[in-house]
């Protein structure tokens, strides 16, 4: 069984995937975290540097399209791929829009405001401890700090479309998705699913954007049937 390494989503640490690790098969499970690096082809290198000859991969939003990019970088050494809540185009351009005035309010002392504001409405279906969830996310974002915000969000503008190549990988594969992601909807997996058919592809009814904390048990599910696949 290969190494599992996961990469969670922007502004997220390893709280992002709960209690998901300890649940899946017993294995080896690593964390890799976004930073240090505002290109997601430096992130991808860093990444390679540190991982195993040979691993499964899974990666939520931010994490999903770094994992894109690690394949991009070197298919031969993803065994398996699970892509959670992401999107494999490029970034649109009213999007790139909204990311310097963003950068410059993080910078300025206010990435506490860019979070409540503009982040985290986005986050979460509607539902019971969305409050505490909320307030998670808003305290994996402080402590990772407006440099880390600012740094992954130029990586995020500038990446580059990778649907050439989901579309070369044959490896057992998983798109799983929030059913109220409001952030990567619901047409960028049916794309996922299309580009790579051999995918399974998962809905979560009651999560939004980040299942592995709003839906555990189904996203654990999900994960543990994944990592079986021959």
């Amino acid at each position: 069984m290969f190494p599992l390494i996961l990469i969670p989503g922007m502004m997220c640490d390893a709280r992002m995937w709960g209690g998901l690790p300890a649940a899946l098969p017993p294995q080896s499970v690593t964390h890799f975290l976004p930073t240090g690096a505002e290109t997601m082809a430096d992130l991808a290198q860093a990444f390679l540097q540190k991982a195993p000859p040979r691993f499964a991969l899974a990666g939520l939003s931010m994490g999903g399209i770094l994992a894109m990019e690690v394949l991009a970088q070197a298919p031969e050494r993803v065994e398996r791929l699970a892509l959670l809540d992401t999107n494999p185009l490029a970034e649109r351009p009213e999007v790139q829009a909204r990311r310097a005035p963003q950068i410059a309010r993080a910078l300025t002392g206010d990435l506490a405001g860019v979070m409540r504001d503009e982040m985290k409405p986005n986050y979460l279906a509607k539902g019971p401890g969305k409050t505490q969830l909320l307030d998670l996310c808003l305290d994996m974002a402080l402590t990772l700090g407006p440099q880390v915000f600012a740094t992954q969000s130029r990586a995020l503008r500038d990446r580059a479309d990778r649907q050439a190549t989901l579309a070369a990988f044959k490896g057992p594969a998983l798109v799983l998705m929030g059913a109220e992601d409001r952030l990567c909807p619901r047409d960028r997996h049916d794309l996922m699913h299309r580009l790579m058919p051999q995918s399974r592809l998962v809905v979560i009814d009651g999560a939004g954007h980040l299942p592995p904390l709003e839906r555990p048990d189904e996203t654990t599910a999900a994960l543990r049937r994944w990592l079986e696949d021959e």
